[in-house]
């Protein structure tokens, strides 16, 4: 039997001619004329449409085709189909289905973080910056969340002064949620991570501050001995402030030469050994323990104190850590094994901030700071 079916309808005041497509896609379509000419001529063009196009398309309504016409003329002067429409939104759709809130996106990144072994410090960063997006964002939908939202928050970003933060804070939070989207993406929340389409501010290059000789000599002579392990071990092995902290006594080996970083006490949460340098092995000598932690709990007020006898006005951002990478640099001219020492990957970050900081003169000064020295070096950090 022919599709589609053509029967006659009749009744007392008129006769119609009825176009019978049966179900499709579960509606009954059906078409109805005056005449079995027109009723046959609607049963030559939907077999063609059937033929070109398929079964589906009868079951659209007038307004449904109307759409789709408009749809299609307005994806034309950009050469896409409909197709191409619907292949570029359906994966959001999904995305936005299987989506949660970035709240909870934050929760499971710290969970997930803690669990590869990351350290509690990175995990505090972590929860401390989602909690900022969190007072704009944090009840959106993970896959709502647009890069042009992300960048505008990140540029209203406000101290409590009302100033904008530092480009180094912005660009801090950016990668933080660079994480938090990237998790997002794998984890199918979303289809794709928005923060790599914001915009990084642009950090002006500052000099690292480092100490001069005549600083640290001086620092040393007036420090405690519970508080010498930790400055000698800061200017002499570049160990990280938090990493001093954890140190335990057991990983400072004399007879070995080195001091061993855990990975579960580094930032980067990898293993490292630094060498003892002749100079550090003669300021830990006298004091080394068996065990124990070598940094003094109270050691804050104990280096504020130091600091203001051996008259050092001011305290630079990581002033031994920056001072032991400018000194061995200058000295021993291995950017490599400097980047393993302070664990770097690579040593572009050596060259970067601690190339000709200090002169090969004042080095020489530096590594020569022993207990027993009784000299009394001259002269700027930067000049013989």
């Amino acid at each position: 039997m022919a599709w589609p079916l053509i029967r006659k309808r009749s009744n007392r005041r008129s006769v119609s001619w009825m176009v019978d497509c049966g179900m499709v896609d579960g509606k009954r379509v059906r078409y109805f004329f005056g005449s079995r000419s027109e009723a046959e001529t609607k049963a030559e063009q939907l077999r063609i449409e059937k033929k070109n196009v398929g079964l589906a398309a009868f079951a659209l309504t007038d307004s449904e085709r109307a759409q789709a016409a408009e749809c299609i003329e307005l994806l034309r002067p950009f050469g896409k189909s409909l197709r191409d429409a619907v292949d570029y939104y359906l994966p959001h759709l999904k995305s936005i289905n299987r989506s949660i809130t970035f709240e909870r996106l934050g929760q499971e990144v710290v969970e997930a973080k803690r669990t590869d072994g990351l350290s509690v410090r990175y995990l505090g960063d972590l929860d401390q910056k989602f909690k900022a997006f969190n007072q704009s964002f944090g009840s959106r939908l993970v896959a709502s969340i647009e890069a042009l939202e992300i960048d505008d928050w990140l540029r209203g970003l406000r101290t409590h002064s009302g100033a904008r933060v530092s480009a180094v804070s912005r660009n801090n939070l950016r990668r933080v949620l660079g994480v938090a989207f990237s998790y997002a993406v794998v984890r199918q929340y979303c289809d794709r991570n928005p923060v790599t389409s914001t915009q990084k501010a642009k950090e002006a290059e500052k000099p690292v501050g480092i100490l001069s000789p005549d600083q640290l000599k001086s620092l040393l002579s007036v420090a405690p001995p519970q508080l010498v392990p930790f400055i000698a071990i800061g200017a002499f092995a570049g160990l990280r402030r938090a990493e001093l902290e954890r140190l335990d006594w057991a990983e400072v080996n004399l007879n070995s030469g080195f001091v061993e970083v855990k990975a579960s006490k580094a930032k980067s949460a990898r293993r490292r050994l630094v060498a003892i340098r002749d100079n550090l092995r003669s300021w830990l000598y006298p004091l080394v323990e068996s065990v124990g932690l070598v940094t003094p709990m109270n050691y804050r007020s104990l280096l504020d104190t130091a600091r203001k006898k051996a008259s050092i006005p001011e305290w630079p951002h990581n002033a031994l850590r920056h001072s032991f990478a400018s000194y061995c640099l200058a000295a021993e001219k291995n950017a490599a094994a400097l980047a393993l020492d302070m664990g770097h990957t690579t040593p572009q970050l050596i060259f970067a901030h601690y190339r000709e900081v200090v002169q090969e003169s004042a080095a020489t000064r530096y590594w020569n700071i022993t207990p027993d020295d009784k000299s009394d070096p001259a002269g700027d950090v930067n000049s013989d």
